[in-house]
């Protein structure tokens, strides 16, 4: 199954997005309490130990009584309380009770049920801070001991059971820590794509303000000169709505410039955009995490076209299960080029929508913005797949 959805972004059900989250769902709930309620299966000691018939009625009756509350608390600690927690009252309170029950059971009905304690270490390591765990789950391990030494002697309670309640303990306490790592990281994720945003919104209006603010004041000012103007001297009105004309066109271009500069596409965009659409078609993608420096941005432009429109045929027509990307400086005899490689193990012939080798239109028009640069194009089936070659001009020379 793949990773993202298809707008591109990871996929919300994925364990990625969903580690660190509260359940979404009866089905993300259903499967939270699977995974918890699976370890529940060390309870058939204490089990077998009420269904043996070796304790009179009444101590059976109360000791799954109980055990029924033991495992509700439990479940309710490790379900809820992992994630986020806003009042530490009641966690707090369900985890003495844990204690509370743990010791009791394993007082009164024996030894069976020492392996409560581990449960009450597992709730202390997921729900409790690092600073607190570290000290509460060696004091829960010490109750431990101290009840089984009733029963059993001190060697034996320390190797079957006390060494497995602190390292479950402490490990439980690291995925806790693991999991406020995650939900923080998600948090200054968006707080940095927000950031992001407001600062491209910033850049849009100061771009804006600075290309049309003149040039709306200019006009205004020319249109209120030639309206006072035009009754007696209309050829001075004229002259000023031509310069109205004139800078108004002028204002236009600026714009179309502007506007034309956010849409050019860029090497590190088009690299992260091929990754992430290679990745929702299920193809395994090999693309190089960075593109050189230095190169002008016509040419970046040329190649970054290349690279989408190569990595859009891929998707859609190759059936691909392996697309690789390479970008290469090379030494020709012309000079030295920056090589844009894309090259995919498909049907071959997925990019000639004709299927009688000559170009698409795709193609020719990527051969035109290359040769506007001074690069190339060259696109054929190989071996097995296809393979795109882009080239254009490094340094002064095209």
């Amino acid at each position: 199954m793949n990773d993202f959805d298809p707008s591109g972004r990871l996929d919300q059900r994925h364990p990625l997005q969903v580690f660190g989250r509260p359940p979404q769902g009866n089905r993300q709930n259903l499967v939270k309490l699977a995974w918890i309620g699976v370890w529940l299966v060390f309870l058939a000691a204490p089990v077998k130990d009420l269904t043996d018939g070796r304790h009179p009625p009444g101590a059976t009756a109360l000791g799954w009584l109980g055990l029924a509350v033991f495992v509700a608390c439990y479940l309710t600690l490790v379900f809820r309380y992992t994630t986020r927690i806003t009042s530490w009252t009641r966690p707090r309170l369900q985890l003495a009770l844990l204690l509370v029950l743990a010791t009791t059971l394993a007082w009164t009905l024996g030894d069976n049920w020492l392996g409560l304690f581990v449960y009450v270490s597992v709730s202390a390591g997921s729900i409790l801070p690092v600073r607190q765990a570290a000290w509460a789950i060696p004091a829960i391990t010490a109750v431990l001991v101290a009840v089984g030494l009733r029963t059993e002697d001190l060697a034996e309670v320390i190797t079957s059971l006390a060494v497995m309640t602190l390292m479950i303990g402490f490990a439980m306490s690291g995925v806790r820590r693991l999991i406020r790592t995650t939900i923080q990281l998600r948090e200054a994720r968006a707080t940095v794509a927000q950031l992001a945003a407001n600062e491209e919104r910033l850049r849009l209006a100061r771009d804006l303000h600075d290309l049309l603010g003149h040039s709306l004041s200019l006009i205004t000012l020319k249109s209120e000169l030639a309206g006072r103007m035009l009754p007696g001297h209309p050829d001075r009105a004229a002259e000023q709505v031509a310069d109205i004309e004139r800078v108004s066109r002028q204002a236009l271009v600026d714009v179309r410039e502007a506007v034309t500069g956010y849409r050019r596409p860029t090497l590190p965009g088009e690299l992260a955009g091929a990754r992430t659409a290679l990745t929702a078609a299920g193809i395994e993608a090999d693309v190089p995490a960075q593109a050189p420096d230095g190169l002008p941005e016509e040419r970046e432009a040329a190649l970054a076209w290349a690279l989408r429109e190569a990595i859009t045929n891929v998707v859609r027509h190759s059936d691909a299960r392996r697309c690789t990307v390479a970008l290469t400086p090379r030494q020709t005899l012309d000079g030295p080029v920056l090589e844009l490689t894309v090259e995919d193990d498909g049907k071959g012939t997925g990019k000639i929508p004709d299927g009688t080798g000559a170009p698409g239109n795709g193609l020719k028009g990527l051969a035109e913005r290359l040769t506007d640069v001074g690069g190339t194009l060259e696109a054929a089936p190989a071996a097995r797949g296809f393979t795109l070659t882009a080239r254009v001009p490094l340094g002064s020379a095209a």
